[in-house]
């Protein structure tokens, strides 16, 4: 009996460690996004509601709202082959798009664990 219990709380603990991070998509911290986010060919992607945007948002992030009938339109624009970083408030949303940005064939997925709650309480920069 207990090593039925010990096998599905393994089972758990890796379920819910897959549903966090997926497969090909990077889940860093403030200081690892900031740092990528340097480098030149890095997209930045704010994936939360236009208001939610002009509340403040990360810089040089360009707001493609997750929720929209239209999200995969508009990542076509964006180009496979270079870095894509992907944040919200918390870490939902972005995971959501994460999925679907690794679904569509982007190579290199970068998500903000945490989201906008964790830069802010980095006091990393963001603009209006």
């Amino acid at each position: 009996m207990k090593n039925i219990f010990l096998s599905l709380s393994v089972l758990l603990v890796m379920a819910c460690s897959c549903v966090k991070q997926q497969e090909g998509v990077n889940l860093v911290d403030s200081n690892k996004f900031e740092e990528q986010m340097k480098e030149s060919t890095s997209q930045i992607i704010d994936v939360r509601t236009t208001e939610e945007f002009s509340d403040g948002h990360i810089v040089n992030a360009v707001n493609m709202d997750v929720t929209s009938d239209d999200f995969e339109a508009k990542i076509a624009s964006l180009d496979k082959e270079k870095p894509v970083m992907v944040y919200c408030k918390s870490g939902g949303r972005s995971a959501k798009a994460a999925a679907i940005l690794r679904d569509n064939g982007f190579k290199q997925v970068y998500d903000l664990d945490g989201g906008m709650i964790g830069w802010n309480a980095a006091s990393k920069p963001i603009e209006n």
